[in-house]
């Protein structure tokens, strides 16, 4: 595939005025198809992702349940990404994104059949929401290496940041949509309407006019594929580093919002529609710093910067784990999704920028693994944790455990390596 804008099929012709720096990703077509209809699907799967929370905790009570929703949800990231690195290396990606599309909008469908006739269960709940996992573990590494196909690489850094501004945009507006809507009318419709936004996203693609890419035929085994995506991500310093300390906040600090229906319900006595209030206070902040991320003029510093968004980050949780009123909830978990969101970010644009595209996929599906494929491991542990010494003194501890994790990267990657070696991270 081509990595210049020769790449790109569709661009707004040199008639319109340039646009802003912050939106510069948004003057190609296929780029603003793919926006519109992810912003109308992700308002849709940040309301099943709430439903779900609160449904589970409503059928069990159980904050161990709750542990098991977050890694029945996640864990097939862990096994099965590197199979979809391998996809989106070998064949279309555009068919691929159709494909996990189109299979989540059925899942949903079936959730929402289930709920409405009042026969649902929390296993069964448990089981859709492993069965999604299946799909995004194809999904997440096929379309963040499909990006570069809408944009071209030398506006990949931006696409990046307004895709994360999007995908937090919906994290702002769905729960509050499906706190109010179960209050109203129950989890079901919820699910329902996550299923009907999913055909804003298809029809996207179906419209989008994207140029057949040279795929190299390949017999090596998609094990042996991940393996060699791995390898390469582990041999670059910048590289590594970035993604152990991700993988961290991924394990532990990311854990907070498995116990939100603990917080909304049990400690702030809310009920749902408090959690959809928080969860989206923390999607304003995750929003905000998608948007700040965007709008950066260069991409020098992002050693510097991960490493203080993850600082900021830890000790947003630390407070967090011990707040008793609802303002001081929403503000912290306000500062925590902006840190996440920017640390998130600066990530995946280190290692895009860092890539050949020929490994694009496979690396993304390392990230996918490292990133996303920790996160059920680490919601199995807050749950069991949770249990026996509760959910606010399992933040404290998940907390510190990112703070530790900070402070080694700073030191070890930061400043150890000096001004010359962080800007070759750069």
């Amino acid at each position: 595939m081509k990595s210049d804008r020769t790449a790109v099929s569709a661009t707004v012709p040199a008639r319109f005025p340039a646009p802003s720096r912050r939106f510069r990703a948004m003057q190609h077509r296929n780029f603003q198809l793919f926006i519109a209809g992810q912003l109308i699907s992700l308002i849709g799967t940040w309301m099943q992702t709430t439903a779900q929370l609160q449904l589970v905790w409503e059928l069990t009570g159980s904050a161990a349940l709750l542990g098991v929703f977050g890694f029945a949800s996640q864990v097939p990231m862990l096994f099965l990404s590197s199979l979809g690195g391998y996809v989106g290396d070998h064949y279309s990606r555009h068919r691929a994104v159709i494909a996990t599309q189109t299979i989540s909008m059925i899942l949903a469908f079936v959730l929402a059949a289930l709920t409405l006739t009042n026969i649902v269960r929390e296993w069964e709940v448990i089981l859709i929401a492993f069965l999604v996992g299946i799909v995004n573990a194809f999904d997440v590494p096929i379309r963040q290496a499909f990006l570069v196909q809408m944009v071209g690489k030398d506006d990949l850094p931006n696409a990046i940041a307004l895709n994360s501004s999007v995908f937090n945009g919906a994290r702002v507006v769905g729960p509050a949509i499906a706190g109010f809507a179960m209050a109203w009318v129950g989890e079901g419709w919820c699910f329902f309407l996550n299923g009907l936004s999913f055909l804003a996203v298809i029809v996207a693609l179906l419209l989008m006019r994207i140029d057949r890419r040279e795929i190299k035929p390949s017999t090596d085994s998609p094990l042996r594929s991940f393996v060699e995506g791995f390898r390469f991500a582990m041999s670059d310093l910048p590289m590594r580093s970035a993604l152990l300390l991700l993988s961290v906040l991924s394990l532990f600090g990311l854990q907070y919002s498995v116990f939100m229906p603990i917080y909304a319900n049990e400690i702030l006595k809310g009920g749902k529609r408090m959690l959809g209030l928080l969860l989206s206070f923390a999607g304003v902040g995750a929003f905000l710093g998608a948007l700040q991320f965007a709008a950066r003029a260069h991409y020098k510093g992002l050693a510097r910067w991960i490493a203080a968004t993850s600082t900021t980050c830890a000790i947003g949780l630390i407070i967090f784990s011990r707040a008793r009123t609802f303002w001081l909830c929403a503000v912290v978990l306000l500062v925590v999704g902006f840190a996440a969101t920017s640390q998130m970010a600066a990530t995946n644009t280190l290692i895009q920028n860092r890539v050949p595209d020929e490994l694009r996929s496979r690396v993304m599906a390392v990230y996918a693994t490292m990133f996303m494929g920790v996160q059920p491991i680490g919601a199995l542990i807050a749950g069991g944790v949770a249990k026996r010494i509760g959910a606010p003194s399992t933040l404290t501890v998940f907390g510190s455990l990112v703070l530790v994790a900070s402070l080694i990267f700073i030191v070890r990657m930061v400043m150890k390596l000096g001004e010359t070696q962080t800007a070759a991270a750069d």
